[in-house]
C-alpha cells in the first residue's frame, strides 16, 4: 500500500474572497461582491478581539429569498454565523474533510496569524485535492 501524497489546504484553497461588514443589508452586501463565482461573504470583526463571520448564499436564498424578506431591510449580522469555524492553510486536506463532515460545512476560511487569508469548500478539496492526485 503506497502512502498517499500529502495535500495541503494552503495549495487549493482560492485567495480571492469577498469581506463585508456585519451592519451592511444584503442589497450592499450583495452589491459589493467582486468575485461572482463566489458563494461565501466573509464578515469582518468589529474589534481586534472579535471573531469573524460567514454569510453562505444559501443562508440569503433561505433566510431572505425563500422567506420573502426586503434584502435592503435585512442586515449582514441577522443571518450570518459567527463566530466562523475556521481551519490552518498547513492542515491536510484529509483531516479538513472530517471536520467540514462533523460541522457539515461546505466552505469556511483558511486563517493563519488571526487573518482570513483564503476560503476553501468541499469542491476544492474534491476538485483539486483528490483529482490532483490522478496520475493522467
Amino acid at each position: 500500500m503506497s502512502a498517499q501524497p500529502l495535500v495541503r489546504v494552503r495549495d487549493i484553497m482560492k485567495k480571492k474572497f469577498d469581506v463585508v461588514d456585519r451592519m451592511d443589508t444584503i442589497s450592499q452586501a450583495l452589491c459589493e461582491m467582486e468575485h461572482k463565482e463566489t458563494k461565501c461573504l466573509i464578515v469582518e470583526k468589529a474589534h481586534d478581539n472579535d471573531e469573524y463571520g460567514i454569510l453562505l448564499v444559501s443562508d440569503i436564498a433561505r433566510q431572505v429569498l425563500a422567506k420573502d424578506r426586503a434584502p435592503e431591510r435585512v442586515n449582514v449580522y441577522e443571518i450570518m454565523e459567527k463566530p466562523a469555524i475556521t481551519v490552518h492553510p498547513d492542515m491536510d486536506i484529509r483531516y479538513a474533510a472530517r471536520l467540514f463532515n462533523h460541522f457539515h460545512l461546505s466552505r469556511t476560511p483558511v486563517v493563519e496569524n488571526r487573518q482570513i487569508i483564503g476560503i476553501i469548500s468541499l469542491t476544492d478539496m474534491v476538485l483539486k485535492g483528490l483529482h490532483k492526485k490522478c496520475d493522467v
